[in-house]
């Protein structure tokens, strides 16, 4: 351990506890597959737009304030 601490003082970077490390990582993690969930969400629902104009369920105009949907 005492190599690790002298390894971290003299690359001359910021040392932080392993506990703090794996919070942030899992973090990350939750975040990236949240991230995943509401771009497979808009897709969803850019897919359905999509179908909806094609049976003229709604407005085949383009939808004022909303880019990617002309």
């Amino acid at each position: 351990m005492e190599d690790g601490a002298m390894t971290g003082v003299g690359s001359e970077q910021r040392v932080v506890p392993e506990s703090e490390l794996k919070k942030a990582q899992e973090r990350i993690r939750r975040l990236e597959r949240l991230l995943g969930m509401k771009t497979e969400e808009v897709e969803v629902l850019k897919e359905a737009v999509r179908i909806g104009r094609e049976k003229k369920l709604i407005s085949r105009s383009p939808l004022r304030g909303v880019e990617d949907f002309e």
